[in-house]
């Protein structure tokens, strides 16, 4: 990849909390209105102009938006950096009583089509990139990063961190997440650090649709003549995560089920899915918070299967049941624990029990999960393992798709750290 730093806008020194905000795709109105009320001044307000953020929304929404961006630097707001900078940026939190961080270089990537120095890992959708297309081309601004991962034997992250100060130039917290950022422009190190990811791919995490926008957007521009290859518009905002980081977190997302028939068990379904070797768990309130620390240690590909009077544990033992359910997938692909789940299970299995009410909800917490069945809530939970980094780029790497909601990448980044300018 072909990194470059930006002259970034920014919230001025100091406690940022009450300034910035998750993405926009996982916020409705009545968070953006709990967001606003912490300040005026917090980024939801010019990055969320339309609610729900899923397709095109009235133009002056995203005017008013690109009014109050102006305002924010005209005023003080956000100040500029006087120099093109890389930004070290590190958020540190808690997941299942253990204590993580997981440090991110803030850079300008150059948007290349997809499978070339970016690799994709998901489908996109019209209606979020029009949104998002729509934002970008009156603000000339990238709000958030897009969230990426490398190979980095060269300790890229390492040096960035090194030729910072010792204090963060910015910090906040949002939703218990400590969330720190430093101002880097030591163009040496910036430009053995360019050097060093030269020939890097980065694969997305999380931020398909945006950068997909971004690409499109340079491209058109590129097209009429409006932009030349060195324009700021061709390099796109990325937090680049070192793949062997320790606070690179991948949870699982769990699925729970309603809308199946009222005589529904898991004897029957067990007796729909032959392929499987099942064991029934005798403490079914083991907390499963952190799913992966009870399912590993059963064997890779182990999921629980819980209802409300008991839980049992799955693992898929005829691996000739995907290539026949998948036939057109990647080996890489049909090992996934999520494939398995959706092709075999969800798709198959329960097709009998299905009613018109079929429908499912995900979280990433199992215990959540269980508490949705025992409540009556839902029918049946099935509780997976973290898909690993690795089977990520392996289906990446085959020009493959990971099926819907296959990871989650945990904590979410956060949005106004740092606002890329395209111009």
């Amino acid at each position: 990849m072909k990194i470059r730093p930006f002259r970034g806008w920014r919230f001025p020194e100091g406690d940022i909390s009450a300034k910035i905000a998750p993405p926009y795709d996982i916020l409705d109105q009545n968070d953006k209105d709990n967001l606003l009320a912490r300040s005026e001044h917090n980024i939801v307000a010019i990055d969320l102009p339309h609610v729900p953020p899923k397709d095109l929304g009235p133009e002056e929404k995203y005017l008013a938006s690109a009014a109050l961006l102006q305002q924010w630097q005209q005023s003080g707001a956000l100040v500029q950096d006087d120099k093109p900078a890389l930004y070290a940026y590190e958020q540190s939190y808690t997941w299942a009583g253990q204590t993580y961080t997981r440090r991110a270089m803030l850079a300008g990537v150059r948007a290349t089509p997809l499978g070339e120095d970016v690799i994709p890992h998901e489908h996109t959708f019209a209606g979020p990139k029009e949104d998002r297309l729509k934002l970008t081309t009156v603000t000339n601004t990238q709000m958030s990063p897009i969230f990426g991962f490398y190979n980095d034997p060269a300790g890229a992250y390492d040096k960035l961190r090194t030729a910072a100060n010792s204090e963060p130039d910015l910090s906040g917290e949002m939703d218990g997440v400590t969330e720190k950022l430093w101002i880097v422009t030591n163009e040496k190190v910036i430009a053995e650090i360019a050097a060093d990811l030269a020939s890097v791919p980065v694969y997305i995490a999380d931020g398909h649709h945006r950068y997909t926008t971004a690409m499109n957007y340079a491209k058109s521009l590129r097209d009429a003549g409006e932009i030349d290859q060195q324009h700021e518009t061709n390099f796109v905002m990325f937090a680049l995560v070192a793949g062997d980081d320790k606070g690179l977190l991948v949870l699982p997302t769990h699925r729970v089920v309603r809308g199946l028939v009222e005589d529904f068990s898991l004897e029957k379904l067990r007796q729909a899915m032959p392929s499987f070797d099942w064991q029934k768990v005798e403490t079914p309130d083991v907390d499963l918070a952190d799913a992966d620390a009870f399912l590993r240690p059963l064997g890779e590909g182990t999921m629980a299967i819980v209802t409300a009077g008991e839980m049992w544990t799955a693992r898929l033992t005829d691996p000739q049941a995907m290539v026949e359910a998948a036939p057109d997938q990647c080996d890489a692909w049909r090992a996934l624990d999520v494939a398995v789940l959706h092709e075999l299970i969800l798709d198959k299995a329960l097709a009998a029990f299905k009613t018109d009410d079929f429908g499912i909800e995900y979280t990433p917490d199992g215990n959540i999960a269980r508490d949705m069945v025992k409540s009556g809530d839902a029918q049946v939970a099935f509780c997976l393992q973290g898909t690993p980094l690795q089977a990520v780029i392996d289906v990446a790497d085959a020009a493959a798709s990971m099926p819907h909601k296959s990871t989650y990448f945990y904590p979410k980044l956060a949005t106004g750290m740092v606002l890329k300018p395209l111009k």
